[in-house]
Order: C-alpha cells, then sequence, then structure tokens
C-alpha cells in the first residue's frame, strides 16, 4: 500500500529537496504540498485522504506547530512530523504537546527519512537521536511547563536582583551593587518568591536558571 504524503514548507526549495529524498520509494507518494499551515488546512478541506504530514514549523501566516494543533483536532487519523531546522527545546515541546507525532532534523538523509516515516506509521515516534535527547531532558527537567503554569513575569530589576543573588552575594551586597537600599531589595525579593512560588534564595535561584530568567 503506498502511503500518501503532504509536504508543508514556505521554501519551495526545501521543498522540492524532500520531494527528491522521498522520490527513491516506490511506497510513498506526494499528494500535494502547502506554503502554510493555513494553506494546508484548506488543501485538507478538500481532500483530507492522507497517511503523514511533513510539517516545518517556522512559516508566515500560519506556523507549522499551532497547524499541527488544528490539524490533530480535525483529522486525528492523519500523523504528523516535524520537518525542521530548528531543535531548540522550547519548539520540540510546543510540538509534541500540539499532537506531533515525530520530529526530525531536515538534514537527514533518505533513507532514515523512510524510515522515520515508516516507523511513525507504525505507532512509534520517529526522532533524530539529538531530538530524542533533547526530549528525555524535557521529561526530566520540565522548565517550559513550569514556565506556562506560572506564568512568570519577573521585572527588568527583580532579574537584576536574582542575578545579584546567584552570585552568592549579601543583600548589602546587593543593594550597594544597584545603588538600591537594602529595604528595597528585601522588598524585590518578596516578591520574586512570590512570583516563583519559593521560599529561600537556593530555590529562587534554581528555578530561574530552568526558566531561562538568568
Amino acid at each position: 500500500m503506498t502511503t500518501r504524503i503532504a509536504i508543508v514548507d514556505d521554501n519551495t526549495f526545501l521543498i522540492k529537496a524532500v520531494e527528491e529524498k522521498l522520490s527513491f520509494f516506490d511506497d510513498l507518494t506526494v499528494k500535494f504540498n502547502a506554503m502554510n499551515g493555513e494553506d494546508l488546512l484548506k488543501r485538507l478541506e478538500i481532500n483530507h485522504n492522507l497517511d503523514l504530514i511533513l510539517m516545518d514549523i517556522e512559516m508566515p501566516i500560519m506556523n507549522g506547530i499551532e497547524a499541527t494543533e488544528k490539524v490533530k483536532q480535525k483529522y486525528p487519523h492523519i500523523k504528523i512530523i516535524m520537518l525542521t531546522v530548528f531543535d531548540n527545546d522550547e519548539n520540540i515541546f510546543n510540538a509534541i504537546k500540539a499532537g506531533a507525532d515525530g520530529y526530525l532534523l531536515k538534514e537527514i538523509n533518505a533513507v532514515d527519512l523512510h524510515s522515520g516515516i515508516l516507523e511513525t506509521l507504525n505507532g512509534g515516534a520517529a526522532m533524530n537521536p539529538s531530538i530524542a535527547l533533547k526530549t528525555l531532558k524535557l521529561l526530566r527537567n520540565p522548565f517550559i511547563q513550569e514556565k506556562e503554569q506560572l506564568g512568570i513575569k519577573l521585572t527588568n530589576r527583580e532579574v537584576d536582583v536574582l542575578e545579584q543573588l546567584s552570585k552568592g552575594l549579601s543583600y548589602n551586597a546587593v543593594a550597594e551593587n544597584l545603588i538600591l537600599s537594602t529595604g528595597t531589595i528585601r522588598k524585590h525579593i518578596e516578591n520574586i518568591y512570590r512570583k516563583l512560588q519559593v521560599h529561600n534564595k537556593l530555590e529562587a535561584v534554581q528555578k530561574a536558571k530552568r526558566n531561562n530568567i538568568i
């Protein structure tokens, strides 16, 4: 049985490169291409008889993560593999959260792409080794989830205070460095503890680092 695929990317050169990789395999056929998430959704309304979508992330109008979420809500039978040059933690986490079934980098060779597609269709989750490692780290240290759940919003001055505290400085030293009173520093620290939902300096510094605040 031939696997029906759509490629979603705003770069026509990269679409052709992916098509070329897929052309080596008789069991794969590209049904259509789309230039962004909105374009994809319009095409799916006309024909959603697809098995799998290879989805870029950074696209105008509607990016790949938004499109993945919408496709999964409306057409849950379609598998989606993110095919992107971006391997940062936030993209990986957001793609998985949106419902992506796999995450591969565009530099992947034709044989590994084919294997990844088959693995995903068979219920697996295709991932480059580097992506799999990052995903494991995210699960062990889910800083992005924390950031979203807490809605952490520190002021610039509060961040300055935290950075000073992370160096092991006393309240008096922090006050002197930032040209503020010790009382003002204590007030900033109270606000930091409340926003980060922590109870001491060590917890505050650790959580700020996990959330990329400092």
